[in-house]
């Protein structure tokens, strides 16, 4: 299955799941929104920091997401592995697995 399936299938669950629950659904992409917009970081740096939680926590539709978002955002390879030492530094041996998963689909996404 390539990255770009687990996408497809990740939105499809995701449809489903806010089917099931549209309130929920709204107050957390409105969330998203708020925490996506405000502050004072960048939306390119946020999602670096939610890929690097992503890997810590092994959630692999996260890393596709955010992964997707990154590459939407114009993030370089260098700037991702950068990431991905920082999560393996602070996770080790589970984290490395992860990473590898993570830059596997940064290279898948950022060449389509």
């Amino acid at each position: 299955m390539t990255w770009n399936d687990k996408l497809s299938a990740t939105r499809a669950g995701l449809r489903n799941l806010n089917t099931a629950m549209p309130d929920t659904a709204r107050a957390f992409g409105s969330l998203g929104k708020a925490v996506k917009e405000g502050g004072v970081l960048d939306f390119k740096t946020k999602e670096f920091i939610a890929l690097g939680i992503s890997v810590g926590i092994r959630c692999e539709p996260c890393i596709s997401l955010h992964t997707e978002a990154l590459v939407k955002a114009g993030a370089n390879r260098d700037e991702v592995a950068d990431v991905l030492g920082m999560c393996i530094q602070m996770g080790g041996g589970p984290s490395m697995m992860y990473a590898a998963k993570a830059l596997e689909c940064f290279d898948e996404l950022s060449s389509a």
